[in-house]
């Protein structure tokens, strides 16, 4: 099987458009498009990131080998609404929806304009990850824009950097693509935290405030206990620009 067929193979099997694993790699659409209709190959410095992130090994993608899973790095963005429990009672549910995906287009427009892939929609949360070059800054600028396009204090976003594993979850005949790991469990884990005690509404664990530029400025919250973690974290609230 040419590379081209395997590339768009296990694209479609884990659920990504050609724009979202263009994204991931930082590339054009375009250059997925032709690899995939063997018009041409991922260069030599591509094809690792390539093969991490459709969770396989170089040997496979190029045909040496039998299909390997892997996993790779990136920066996991999740955000969540303040008070939306509240908010739900209060609304006919045709009107709350409408509420929520006016915040979520403008969410995932401000994610996609710094190449993230999005993830999933679950009721008033959002996951999308960062990769390939500078991800971690990318989801910084990507949280810090969707808080001043949206401009609700309600929006709450998370950021951790870590390996991830993208690939389907669920029955087959309804499965769809979603990414696991401890990243994305930690991003999730301090959520509570970042929305009572980060006024600016975003908080980064220091696996993702250690990958960001050092220009930019952060409050420590020290000491920070949560649930289901052993030891005290530490959470990065960044210091935005007025």
């Amino acid at each position: 099987m040419e590379i081209g067929k395997r590339i768009r193979e296990l694209r479609i099997r884990r659920g990504l458009k050609q724009v979202d694993l263009a994204n991931a790699l930082t590339v054009s659409p375009q250059a997925v498009s032709k690899w995939e209709r063997c018009e041409t190959c991922p260069d030599i410095i591509t094809l690792p990131e390539l093969a991490r992130i459709l969770g396989v090994t170089t040997d496979y993608l190029l045909g040496v080998t039998e299909q390997q899973q892997g996993q790779f790095e990136a920066t996991v963005f999740c955000s969540s609404l303040n008070q939306f429990a509240r908010k739900s009672i209060s609304m006919e549910s045709k009107e709350l929806a409408e509420w929520a995906n006016v915040i979520f287009h403008h969410l995932t427009e401000a994610a996609l304009r710094y190449d993230a892939v999005p993830v999933k929609y679950v009721g008033d949360g959002f996951l999308c990850f960062f990769s390939g070059g500078d991800h971690a800054n990318r989801a910084l600028k990507a949280a810090v824009y969707a808080k001043q396009v949206i401009q609700n204090p309600s929006l709450i976003i998370t950021l951790n950097s870590g390996d991830i594993y993208l690939g389907t979850i669920g029955h087959p005949d309804y499965c769809s693509k979603d990414i696991c790991g401890q990243a994305v469990n930690l991003a999730f884990l301090i959520m509570d935290y970042v929305a009572q005690h980060c006024s600016v509404g975003i908080g980064l664990t220091e696996m993702a405030a250690n990958r960001i530029d050092k220009a930019v400025v952060f409050t420590r919250h020290t000491g920070v206990r949560i649930d289901a973690i052993d030891t005290d974290i530490t959470v990065f609230e960044p210091k935005l620009k007025s």
